[in-house]
């Protein structure tokens, strides 16, 4: 991607970033604990990096709006809606991926 220019690499960053929440949003049987365990981050990590971005420019943007940005709707709806216990297996592979870090 070396002979893209900044403008049009930073839009494509951007859409990718908007298909991923979008797949993210219609995949709401995956727990973001096995996204953890997996990948090592999830929905709360995505909203937590936009929140970041946008901490360094100066932006106003709460926690809980960068959360209903990545979920599409408040966390404490998609939480009682689609969130699951965690069973013990899950999140014993969950604190062992986290020793790891």
């Amino acid at each position: 991607m070396s002979d893209i220019d900044p403008t049009t690499q930073t839009e494509l960053e951007a859409a990718v970033f908007r298909r991923l929440v979008a797949h993210l949003r219609n995949r709401s049987d995956v727990q973001n604990i096995d996204m953890m365990n997996l990948a090592g981050f999830c929905r709360n990590c995505l909203s937590n990096w936009l929140k970041d971005a946008a901490d360094e420019r100066g932006l106003s943007l709460t926690k809980d709006q960068s959360r209903e940005h990545v979920y599409g709707m408040p966390y404490d709806e998609w939480k009682r809606t689609h969130q699951t216990e965690a069973s013990p297996d899950q999140q014993a592979r969950f604190e062992a991926q986290a020793k790891g870090h």
